[in-house]
């Protein structure tokens, strides 16, 4: 990377390196590092920066909904922090365009790709961690998720269906669902998961994703909107 480019990326960020070979690790994808030969990619940081960001999101949302439950901001965090918010605040920051990767993965959308840009996001974040402490991966995190928390009611913007058709099934049926993969297709890098709900013996949908969780939220939601008449779905959600 070209140090002018490489600047720009420092701008995005936000947070002056004292050591910028993490940052340069922190958007190396594991395609570009067997190319090259190099001996690291970004994993090991975006597992670092996983429970990092896990933690400081926990803490916000302490702060910000100190009238809810534990389960209630179990729920709330694990919809913040799902790949499609992080690849969406990862485009904000243009940090497709700095991941080093091989042409092959260029080629095939990789610099579009959610999965490869909320890895990214992570990985950026252990950097920071690693360089700067917790407050300094702390400052970076509250910049966008403050703006993401406070942008939209928690109900209608973290949808949690798994959780929503768990609680219907039980009260209405006695039953809990159950999940099985219907099949998965693809490539190891683009693998497409199709997954199916049943409750009791009987299937209530089926859903679609790039990942397991995905395509389990995709059929939870098909169940749920059969199980619940739309009028009691809407006051289910306003509760």
């Amino acid at each position: 990377m070209e140090k002018p480019e490489f600047e720009e990326l420092l701008r995005a960020i936000g947070h002056e390196f004292n050591d910028p070979t993490l940052l340069q690790r922190a958007i190396t994808h594991s395609s570009f590092a067997n190319e090259a030969g190099h001996s690291e990619d970004y994993e090991r940081l975006e597992f670092l920066g996983d429970a990092v960001l896990e933690l400081i999101v926990s803490h916000m949302l302490l702060d910000r909904f100190p009238e809810h439950k534990e389960g209630e901001l179990s729920r709330l965090r694990a919809s913040a922090v799902n790949r499609h918010t992080l690849a969406t605040i990862a485009r904000r920051l243009g940090m497709g365009e700095f991941v080093q990767m091989s042409r092959g993965e260029e080629k095939t959308g990789g610099r579009e790709k959610e999965t490869i840009l909320a890895d990214v996001f992570e990985a950026v974040i252990g950097a920071i961690y690693l360089d700067g402490g917790l407050g300094a991966a702390g400052s970076f995190i509250e910049r966008y998720f403050d703006l993401l928390f406070a942008g939209a009611d928690e109900r209608i913007l973290f949808t949690d269906y798994k959780t929503r058709l768990q609680e219907a099934s039980q009260a209405q049926l006695a039953a809990t669902p159950t999940y099985r993969i219907l099949e998965t297709t693809g490539p190891d890098h683009d693998k497409r998961f199709v997954v199916e709900v049943s409750i009791g013996r009987a299937p209530y949908g089926t859903g679609t994703g790039k990942s397991k969780k995905e395509a389990e939220q995709q059929a939870a939601k098909v169940a749920y909107e059969r199980l619940v008449p739309e009028g009691m779905a809407e006051k289910d959600a306003e509760e």
